[in-house]
C-alpha cells in the first residue's frame, strides 16, 4: 500500500507557525497518521481534550490545585465541605522536562478545542512562543479532508 501523505508540509508548516489549527474528517484515521509522521520526525506528541481544563496557564505550566469529588462522603470538621486539595504537577512543563535528550520537542495535540475561547486561544499561540520547544496542535473542528492553518490565522 503506497504512502498517502508524507506530513513533511504539515511538520513545516508546525515548526514555522508554532501551533496549527486542524479541521479533520469526523470518521477519523487521519489525527492518528500524522501523529506517526511528528513522532517520527523526533517529536513527542501528547494527547488531550480541552473540555474540562479550565485555566491553560495553571494546568499546563504551573503546580495547580485539583479536587476530586466527593462523591457523598464529607469529612466534617477535619476538612473544609469542598474536601480536600491535591496538587499535581503541570502537564506540558513535567512532559517538557522528561523528554528525551534527542527529541526536537513535545507537540500538544489537543481535541475538541472548539469550546475555548479566543482569549484561551491566543495563550496556546503565546505559549510556543514562549517556549519554542512546545508545539500545539488544535483541532477545530470537522470537514471534508484534512487540512490545517496556523493557529493565529484561525483567531
Amino acid at each position: 500500500m503506497p504512502l498517502l501523505t508524507t506530513g513533511k508540509a504539515f511538520i513545516k508548516d508546525l515548526e514555522k507557525a508554532g501551533s496549527v489549527a486542524v479541521y479533520a474528517p469526523l470518521e477519523g484515521g487521519f489525527e492518528g497518521r500524522y501523529q506517526r509522521r511528528l513522532r517520527s520526525y523526533g517529536y513527542q506528541t501528547f494527547n488531550l481534550s480541552a473540555r474540562g481544563l479550565g485555566d491553560l496557564s495553571a494546568y499546563l505550566m504551573n503546580v495547580h490545585g485539583v479536587r476530586p469529588p466527593h462523591l457523598g462522603k464529607k469529612n466534617i470538621g477535619q476538612e473544609g465541605a469542598v474536601g480536600p486539595t491535591y496538587f499535581v504537577p503541570p502537564i506540558a512543563g513535567y512532559q517538557l522536562e522528561n523528554l528525551p535528550a534527542k527529541a526536537k520537542g513535545l507537540v500538544l495535540w489537543i481535541i475538541e478545542g472548539f469550546v475555548l475561547s479566543n482569549q484561551e486561544k491566543q495563550y496556546l499561540v503565546d505559549l510556543t512562543k514562549q517556549e519554542p520547544k512546545i508545539k500545539v496542535v488544535l483541532e477545530l473542528g470537522g470537514d471534508r479532508f484534512f487540512r490545517w492553518q496556523s493557529l493565529s490565522e484561525a483567531l
